[in-house]
Formats: structure tokens, C-alpha cells, sequence
């Protein structure tokens, strides 16, 4: 073979390596795993709804993946592209540095432990409330990033139909009755996620930064805690008294994967690690796992569980 069919072979090689993991068309139902994911939630003392997608081999499986459901704290990937979006525009500043007041508090998390006049990077800001999901954060980004309305426009202009921050959020207060601080389906947040994982929100750079922030997840006793400590996640978790939710992009060794599972209407509404939403996010995270990598021999560490947070 001569030296430039040997460089031919190899372009076209990364060419379909490249289409493998980026794969799109329509997807295909697998129905094995289909199968697991209706047996795992059968049985559940509430609602739930689980989407996966392998974004290799654009196979996915869904159980009640577009019925409505609560946010909780995953509401703070949506703020964060309207953040992200106010910076690409030139109306915000990265590094700038803000300052914090009293009238901003909303809870004793770490940003409203602040003392009045407290300095702090916007950055800063930006990561305590998507890998610490501290609240008070939050809310202070969403307003400054125009506020639900402007993240909700965003929403709608790029394609999610049914994704929404409802709190302070003018005309939303019916959907806030129901579902809290914001509303989503499983499928779209977790195609949300993969489109920051593909570089398409708000802009490429913008789109890495924020999958950075994403792979730094203090909360990892659930889904998390059932992937290889080696193995990089992008994840956001939410939990309110009925409701437990957590989407992840998993870069398996035999290709990305992207799930998101959440409930409503939860019978137990323990804050305890084995309340029941709690366990079965684990058990969905597990099997999805051994689904992809049905060769692997990983196992959480027997007693891990009591350092799960």
C-alpha cells in the first residue's frame, strides 16, 4: 500500500469514527434495554420517566420520556445557557466580578452565607450553583441572564418545546404550582445536555465551558456513584420532597451515552439516602452502565456507600 492510500485509509477511518460517535438520523428503539428500564420501574411508589440515548450508534429507550415532569435543581443547565447566552452577546462580562447583597439571599447555602458587599467572580457563581447546586446562585444568575422569560426564549428557540423555568417567571405561576422551579422531560433535558456535549449551545466555546462545569458534581451518591470513578460525567441532579431527578453524559469506553430519569409524585419524601426515587436512580444508572459495557467487571466498593453524598 503506498504512503498516500495508507493517509486516505486512515481520514476515512477517523471519518467514520467520528460518524459513529456523532451519529444522527433517526433513532432506533433498543428494545432490550427498553425492556430492563420497564421492569427496573415497575413497581415504583409514584411517576417516573427515563431517556437514554447512545449517541454511537443513536440507539435509544424511553419509558414515559415525554411526559411532563419537575426540574428540581436541573433547571440550573437552562440558567446556565441563558448566562452563557447573555455572555456570547457582549451584555455580560466572564470574568467580571459582581458583588453580593443581603436582598439576594434565599437560603444558608454557601452564596447566601455571604456576608453584604461580599466580592465575587461571576465564574465563581457559576460553578457553585451548577456543581455545589447552591440556590441562591442560582436565582441571582437567572436574573441576571434576563430572568426566566429570556432562558425560556432561549428554550423555545432552540428547539425544546417543553423545558422551563418557572419561578419568578411571569405567566408560569400555574406550571410553579404544580412543578416547582422549573418543568422538563427526560428527553429534553437530556438532549439539552447533548447539545452542550456537541458544541451547539450558544456557541462552541461557550458549549465547552459549560460541559466543564458540568463535569465538576459535588452530589454523586446516585447515579455517579454507579459509573467507574475513571470514567468522565457530565451530570446535573435535582431533588425536591416528591421529586428526584439526575441527567448524565457518560463517556463509556465503548462510546458516549447520555440518560436522564425523573419522578413526581413520590410517596416517599424522605431526604435519606435510601429513599426510594434515590435508589432507583442508581438501579436505572446501573443497568444502563452493564447494558454498554457488558464486559465490564466494575462494581461499586463494598461499604462506599456510607461516603455516598
Amino acid at each position: 500500500m503506498t504512503r498516500s492510500a495508507i493517509l486516505i485509509f486512515f481520514m476515512l477511518l477517523a471519518g467514520n469514527l467520528s460518524a459513529q460517535r456523532y451519529a444522527t438520523g433517526k433513532p432506533a428503539v433498543d428494545k432490550k434495554l427498553t425492556t430492563q428500564l420497564e421492569a427496573a420501574l415497575a413497581g415504583f411508589h409514584g411517576q417516573v420517566g427515563v431517556y437514554v440515548r447512545n449517541l454511537k450508534t443513536n440507539r435509544i429507550a424511553t419509558v414515559n420520556a415525554d411526559s411532563l415532569y419537575p426540574t428540581a435543581s436541573m433547571v440550573k443547565v437552562p440558567i446556565m445557557c441563558g448566562i452563557f447566552d447573555k455572555i456570547e452577546k457582549g451584555e455580560l462580562q466572564f470574568s467580571q466580578e459582581l458583588v453580593y447583597r443581603d436582598s439576594l439571599k434565599y437560603d444558608n447555602g454557601i452564596v447566601g452565607s455571604f456576608r453584604d458587599s461580599t466580592k465575587i467572580a461571576l465564574p465563581k457563581v457559576i460553578h457553585l450553583m451548577i456543581s455545589q447546586s447552591d440556590n441562591t446562585g442560582s436565582l441571582w444568575l437567572q436574573a441576571m441572564a434576563g430572568g426566566g422569560e429570556a432562558i425560556n426564549r432561549w428554550l423555545d428557540g432552540n428547539g425544546f418545546a417543553n423545558t422551563r423555568v418557572n419561578s419568578r417567571t411571569p405567566g408560569r405561576k400555574e406550571f410553579q404550582a404544580r412543578y416547582g422551579w422549573g418543568v422538563t422531560t427526560p428527553r429534553e433535558m437530556a438532549e439539552l445536555v447533548t447539545m452542550i456535549r456537541n458544541g451547539k449551545a450558544v456557541s462552541p466555546a461557550a458549549s465547552d465551558r459549560m460541559f466543564r462545569y458540568l463535569g465538576m458534581q459535588f452530589w454523586d451518591g446516585e447515579a455517579i456513584s454507579q459509573i467507574p470513578p475513571d470514567v468522565k460525567i457530565a451530570a446535573k441532579s435535582g431533588a425536591v420532597n416528591q421529586a428526584k431527578s439526575e441527567v448524565l453524559m457518560v463517556h463509556a469506553p465503548h462510546g458516549d451515552y447520555v440518560f436522564c430519569i425523573a419522578t413526581k409524585n413520590q410517596e416517599d419524601q424522605r431526604w435519606e439516602k435510601d429513599n426510594e426515587g434515590y435508589a432507583l436512580i442508581r438501579k436505572v444508572s446501573s443497568i444502563i452502565w452493564n447494558h454498554f459495557e457488558p464486559k465490564s467487571k466494575w462494581k461499586p466498593v463494598e461499604g462506599s456507600e456510607k461516603f455516598w453524598f
